[in-house]
């Protein structure tokens, strides 16, 4: 489904990746873990094309079409979904208009018909309940006055509506407290855990992994991936940290 071949990549004339390599299947939920300054949010904005983020080598296929030939919008709608470490909040717009645009502009792109307005309050509840939001926060404006966990829970909600073939997650759990992890591993689950579906995780920590178990868990350190195994490669890494392992894996 993805995949990502020597991608080399900077901001502001810095090199951020260098040479990073990941195929990731239908059905397959990788999760990325590595220290601060890694490249792993910048991973995550190169793939969701981000302005700023120069690509410099290497390429990326996503469902036999070269990814960074593609404008963000036409990623988008070809069933890519990125979530933000920080999802950002937009005054004036409701949940349920931006929603909604955004739902059937990337249907239009596909050549389907747009949904109605009772079609789409019937797919936004029955997103929301996913996530134990209730539609009334919907109706609010996108983000704001929000806490960190319920910008979270929409940008969940958010996912199940648009429907993605592939979702890159960056650090989805930052912010959340207990219950809010639980409410959102299972929305990934729910959602995504389907084999005609993928995900990319990013995170610092293993508590998320423990809801939404990986197949395979990825060290990216210096702008390359060093490191792969299953999930138990997350508790080494909680328990040993990240420069441990990395040195190990260089001897």
């Amino acid at each position: 489904m993805l995949k990502i071949d020597n991608l080399t990549a900077e901001i502001d004339g810095k090199t951020i990746l260098n040479g990073l390599t990941l195929d990731i299947n239908a059905g397959e939920i990788h999760a990325i873990m590595g220290p601060n300054g890694a490249g792993k949010s910048t991973l995550a904005y190169v793939l969701g094309g981000r302005p700023g983020y120069e690509v410099t080598g290497g390429s990326v296929s996503f469902q036999g079409k070269d990814l960074l030939d593609l404008e963000p919008h036409e990623r988008a709608a070809l069933g890519l979904f990125l979530g933000f470490q920080y999802p950002v909040e937009i005054p004036g717009v409701s949940n349920v208009q931006f929603l909604r645009e955004s739902l059937n502009s990337q249907r239009k792109a596909r050549g389907e018909d747009p949904l109605s307005g009772g079609e789409f309050l019937k797919l936004a509840k029955e997103k929301a309940a996913l996530l134990r939001m209730d539609m009334e926060m919907l109706k609010r404006q996108v983000n704001v006055g929000f806490s960190g966990g319920e910008k979270k829970r929409a940008e969940m909600v958010q996912m199940g509506i648009l429907d993605p073939k592939f979702a890159v997650l960056d650090e989805t759990d930052s912010g959340l407290d207990i219950d809010a992890l639980r409410i959102v591993g299972d929305g990934i689950n729910s959602i995504m855990r389907k084999p005609d579906r993928a995900v990319l995780l990013i995170t610092h920590y293993q508590r998320l992994l423990e809801y939404v178990k990986p197949d395979y868990v990825h060290v990216l350190a210096n702008g390359r991936i060093v490191k792969t195994g299953g999930a138990g490669l997350a508790h080494q890494l909680e328990s040993e940290g990240y420069e441990t392992v990395v040195q190990e894996e260089a001897a």
